[in-house]
């Protein structure tokens, strides 16, 4: 591990339960980790979910602690960092809003064709389509829907697959990956992680050698396997547990 310059993470089942912030053991070893590598979420959220979910559950960080934490966001299409006491967006590849209309048109009608489109059980204020400037996300239940049911909705990811598959049909021009318990995400073809991670490397000038990745959807169709693809050293995990047990194996041999 000491040759390794970069810890990089997905977000939702790495870090985390979906959709919620990171536990407090998470957060004392990221912070612990900012001493001695970089550290690089990429994960297709927004840049308030990575604030929300990551940093401001950070014990106490000193600034020269966060300048060594990225945040690759929208699969790395955006990329901020901590520099003079605050976060700043070096980049954003933005989709246009034709892209955002066509994509969000088609994923409703698939969904809707298919009997999965859950307008019905949003909560207040919440959608199911969301513009996340370089990617249109899918989430089938609403951001704001409970832990348990987003886990019991699309399990083997079933759902998703034949949903995926229809928009194919409809927009082949796009691509489409599955991602946390129940999202799509939606983007110009090569927007991906490897276009992240790609970035990952000419931004903190760094090679594929350097990185250890950490996901939870390494399979193929999964959000984390172009990672896999592009040949970087990845440690599938099941949950946030599996990736607490390998970190504290790496910081014990620091």
């Amino acid at each position: 591990m000491n040759m390794k310059k970069v810890l990089a993470f997905d977000i939702d089942q790495t870090l985390n339960v979906a959709k919620t912030p990171i536990p407090d053991e998470i957060a004392d070893l990221l912070v612990r980790c900012l001493d001695h590598f970089e550290i690089c979420p990429i994960s297709g959220q927004k840049f308030d979910q990575f604030l929300i979910q990551i940093v401001n559950r950070l014990p106490h960080p000193t600034p020269e602690q966060l300048s060594h934490l990225h945040l690759f966001v929208a699969q790395g299409t955006q990329y901020y960092r901590y520099r003079n006491n605050d976060w700043e967006l070096v980049y954003n590849y933005p989709l246009t809003d034709e892209q955002v209309q066509k994509i969000s048109r088609t994923i409703q009608t698939a969904a809707e064709e298919l009997g999965y489109w859950e307008a019905d059980k949003l909560k207040d204020g919440d959608e199911i389509i969301e513009n996340r400037l370089s990617q249109v996300t899918f989430s089938a239940l609403g951001q704001h829907a409970g832990t348990e049911a987003k886990y019991a909705w699309d399990p083997d990811h079933h759902k998703r697959e034949q949903i995926v598959k229809r928009c194919k049909k409809l927009a082949p021009e796009f691509d489409y990956e599955i991602g946390g318990t129940t999202s799509i995400n939606a983007f110009v073809p090569g927007k991906n992680k490897v276009f992240g991670m790609t970035h990952l490397m000419e931004e903190l000038k760094v090679e594929k050698d350097d990185i250890l990745y950490f996901g939870d959807m390494t399979q193929p169709g999964g959000n984390d396997y172009p990672v896999v693809q592009m040949g970087i050293e990845t440690i599938t995990v099941r949950n946030h547990e599996d990736t607490a047990y390998a970190l504290r194996g790496i910081l014990g041999v620091i």
